[in-house]
């Protein structure tokens, strides 16, 4: 892994003194510290800091962490596995493409324990062209799906997974599409256009023939979104689709598909901004349809993160989903980790999610394969150049925070915001506790980490993030 530890940091990343509470003995560490400073002086590194825990009084800030006030079961951290990304990853070598999988997936030290995964159902636009899983000449249609394929994606996402599933058996696996088949739809085209009424059962068993599909290579999906981006219909490819007819698409073809199909993959909706909450809720305000929905699924482009808990709170037994947000070639280091970090991983999480993805795993040095008419500056979590360097971008340290430290299973525990020290809680399934801390302020922040009566004192720069882990 990457791992900087350059940099005199001394005043940032210790306590006061250099150990929080000496009295409890400097010769041990209750608390190990991960820190990434927004300069990439220190880029997700274990710190030589002492973190004892004790009850020497002092005067700064704390943040206490409350394991008996509990909220949502986390499913994992990630990112979306695009065809782009699995076309450079397979263009490394054989032994550094299984370097590079076991740093990404694995749970060795070096390794940052990605745990969920979405993937496109065809084409996303950051694939080199749009496709699905059944298209047909112009003027065609193929209502049995007997032309329906995953032989597109069999050498890319298909083959990838599969590797990353010898890894992490258990990794959680998303399928999104962009696109139904173009046949299906009003306007002929990639972009744009409606699903046809006419093909929302035919489009249903799209849904039930992809999942026995991947179940067949061995992958299971775990999920499905009915549509990424519903209202962003200028994409390539996309598809426009209002919350009636997900609505009558789920509770008439989708999910009595999966019934009838035997078929437990989860049904979210929405995936879209948080600009719009009123969208899912529409869709789970119907009575017929709602039994069939797991929860509905969001993207911060526009609106606020708190629109995750407007819906909760309007459908409490349905769960929260964060599943994209890109960092930009545009965007530097320092402000795409902190604005992240705050509203990504902190800010999702305190509003409910039981995941937080960044959009693309890995592209190329020129932020490429997409489509004509696709994301042109979405930056990877890693560069893939077309030598065979890999660069670990901003992306990769948003995710490997959270994903290296809380696991599948994890459950968030309460802890309390303290003037810019935006932070979220968690005890994992092995009974330890994580807290991921970032200093949204402007100046150092010297502050305590309560649990269980007593407290350890840190320090965190401007910018900085930082994870600590204890047992309980």
């Amino acid at each position: 892994m990457n791992c900087s530890t350059s940099g005199n940091d001394s005043d940032l990343d210790n306590g006061p003194t250099g150990n929080s509470n000496p009295d409890s003995g400097a010769d041990t560490n209750d608390v190990d510290f991960w820190l990434t400073k927004p300069d990439q002086s220190v880029l997700l590194s274990k710190r030589p800091t002492i973190l004892n825990f004790g009850t020497s009084s002092n005067t700064f800030s704390t943040i206490e962490v409350n394991e008996n006030a509990t909220f949502q079961t986390v499913d994992g951290f990630g990112f979306t596995l695009t065809g782009g990304s699995a076309e450079v990853i397979n263009g490394l070598s054989s032994s550094s493409k299984a370097t590079l999988l076991q740093e990404l997936f694995g749970s060795a030290e070096g390794s940052i324990g990605i745990n969920y995964l979405r993937v496109s159902i065809g084409s996303s636009d950051l694939n080199a062209f749009p496709f699905t899983y059944n298209d047909m000449p112009e003027g065609q249609i193929d209502v049995e799906l007997n032309n329906f394929s995953i032989e597109p994606d069999m050498e890319g996402v298909v083959s990838v997974l599969q590797e990353i599933l010898q890894i992490n058996p258990e990794i959680k696996i998303l399928g999104s599409p962009w696109t139904a088949p173009v046949w299906m739809k009003d306007n002929d085209s990639f972009i744009g256009g409606s699903l046809q009424s006419q093909y929302f059962g035919v489009y249903a068993q799209y849904f039930v023939k992809y999942i026995q599909a991947m179940a067949s290579e061995g992958i299971p999906i775990d999920a499905i979104t009915i549509q990424n981006e519903p209202y962003h219909d200028g994409n390539n490819p996309s598809m426009f689709m209002t919350p009636e007819d997900q609505a009558s698409f789920v509770k008439n073809h989708l999910g009595p598909a999966f019934e009838m199909a035997n078929i437990d993959t989860k049904i979210i909706v929405w995936d879209h901004n948080c600009d719009n909450p009123n969208y899912p809720i529409t869709v789970m305000n119907d009575p017929l349809a709602k039994p069939y929905i797991d929860g509905s699924a969001f993207h911060l482009y526009n609106g606020d993160i708190e629109a995750l808990s407007t819906v909760r709170n309007a459908h409490p037994d349905k769960n929260i989903y964060f599943t994209e947000q890109y960092t930009s070639s545009n965007g530097t280091f320092d402000g795409d980790l902190q604005w992240h970090v705050k509203n990504v991983v902190i800010g999702s999480m305190r509003n409910w999610s039981k995941n937080a993805l960044e959009w693309n795993l890995a592209s190329d040095e020129n932020y490429q394969p997409h489509t004509d008419g696709g994301c042109t500056v979405c930056k990877g979590g890693i560069t893939i150049s077309s030598s065979g360097t890999i660069t670990r971008n901003v992306g990769y340290y948003i995710i490997a925070h959270a994903s290296k430290f809380v696991p599948t299973g994890s459950l968030r525990v309460a802890s309390n915001i303290v003037g810019q020290l935006q932070n979220v809680a968690f005890k994992t399934p092995e009974g330890k506790m994580v807290l991921i801390v970032m200093n949204d302020g402007a100046s150092i922040e010297t502050f305590n980490i309560k649990h269980q009566g007593e407290w350890v004192s840190t320090t965190l720069g401007p910018g900085a993030v930082g994870t600590y882990v204890w047992n309980q």
